[in-house]
């Protein structure tokens, strides 16, 4: 028999804020997240902005000698998961750790630590590299670090889908617990790719915005969109099976209720253009949760702001929902920027948000339509609804498509 699942606890570094009521205040308030880069020098950049994760404290949370050696992505993906287990009231019980996961997501790891060894390999000599440098690269060590930290010894991974990492780690936890595999998982994804090699990868392959206005930056679904925002931070939720929750009487914050997966097997980055198997991904995720297309309240899409995201998007959502469909879309890397594979993660604990307070979130910077990208994006200004059940979609390169479905937590 499938256990239901419910969320007890959210996480949030990002850059609207290091935590979860910062990113929710930035997405109710439609505030952009998006300035020029800090991290270092853009002179010979076409690419000036990306979405930061501001300066915060995080000796709040390691000591100097943790900072030193754990990579900005394991940081983000630690504290997030710190959040997250404060939020849910978790530690002292857990009775049996081996039924206590960890799935957490990354579209690159550890990129700034390995362009740090490239550099001293070069200038100083092999002897010179950190013996923590493979550690603090390898895209598994952020949930090895973070079981760790949570003394859970169950099924511990890493997602690397790209772009739908995060929403994948969280479909496969969902999966793990509903079985019966699991009780507790932490899930979610992390990203620290605003490096010099990391920009520059993505900016030679033109999928960057290059523009000077950050409040015309990412513009997901707008007819002027020409590439996406790099973002970073990380996200983590706490997935609980019903049983384990009320035991414990945890305070559940939404239900997790269903997750489809499919691949374009197309291109290695563009989608595929009909939209069609991002669509299967959809209508998995609808039946999987024993679901009808007509019960989903609101959609928070990939929207990444790039020409061809958004309009193969537009098409998949139409064929799940029909041509003339009036359910609510909305792109929320319009505030945030692309946090490539924590992306997923940080939209489901915003579509947690919503759910709780019935505000859809806002694709602000809106400016332009376009007669290819003809939903109802929620320009500009959060709306007030009645939401019962929403849906999460994140597509990735290598032609990864991912969704999940979250339902309204009333006590049932």
């Amino acid at each position: 028999m499938n256990q239901r699942v419910v969320i007890t606890g959210l996480g949030a570094v990002s850059p609207l804020g290091p935590t979860v009521s910062d990113l929710w205040e930035g997405i109710r308030n439609a505030r952009c997240g998006i300035g020029p880069i800090t991290a270092f020098d853009t002179t010979e950049y076409k690419t000036k902005l990306a979405a930061e994760v501001k300066p915060f404290d995080m000796e709040a949370y390691f000591s100097a000698r943790e900072l030193k050696f754990n990579d900005r992505f394991t940081q983000f993906a630690r504290i997030a998961a710190k959040q997250a287990i404060a939020d849910s009231g978790l530690e002292g019980h857990i009775s049996d750790s081996t039924q206590y996961g960890v799935i957490i997501g990354s579209g690159i790891g550890g990129l700034a630590s390995l362009e740090n060894a490239v550099t001293n390999l070069k200038e100083r000599g092999p002897s010179r590299i950190s013996p923590f440098f493979i550690p603090m690269t390898l895209i598994n060590l952020a949930a090895g670090q973070v079981a760790i930290d949570a003394k859970a010894q169950g099924h511990c991974s890493a997602i690397v889908t790209a772009c739908a990492a995060g929403t994948n780690a969280i479909g496969e936890a969902f999966h793990k617990i509903r079985s019966g595999q699991q009780k507790v998982m932490l899930a979610g994804g992390s990203e620290a790719a605003i490096t010099p090699l990391g920009i520059a990868g993505f900016m030679v392959m033109r999928a960057l915005h290059e523009g000077s206005d950050p409040k015309r930056a990412s513009i997901p679904f707008d007819a002027q969109r020409s590439g996406f925002v790099m973002g970073e931070g990380a996200a983590v939720v706490v997935l609980e099976s019903l049983e384990h929750a009320l035991a414990r009487k945890a305070t559940i914050l939404a239900e997790m209720v269903g997750y489809g997966t499919s691949c374009d097997a197309n291109h290695i980055t563009a989608p595929l253009e009909d939209g069609a198997m991002g669509a299967q991904a959809m209508q998995l995720a609808i039946d999987d949760a024993g679901l009808k297309a007509s019960d989903i309240d609101y959609i928070n899409a990939h929207g990444t702001s790039t020409p061809l995201n958004d309009k193969t998007e537009t098409l998949a959502v139409k064929k799940v929902f029909g041509e003339s469909t009036k359910v609510p879309v909305s792109s929320t890397k319009s505030s945030t920027g692309h946090l490539l594979g924590a992306s997923g993660a940080i939209e489901a604990v915003i579509c947690v948000k919503a759910l709780q307070e019935g505000l859809i979130p806002a694709t602000i910077g809106y400016a332009e339509s376009d007669p290819l990208c003809d939903l109802d994006i929620v320009p500009n200004t959060p709306r007030k609804a009645n939401l019962n059940v929403v849906m999460s979609n994140s597509l990735g390169f290598g032609g990864h498509n991912a969704s999940i479905i979250l339902r309204k937590w009333e006590g049932q």
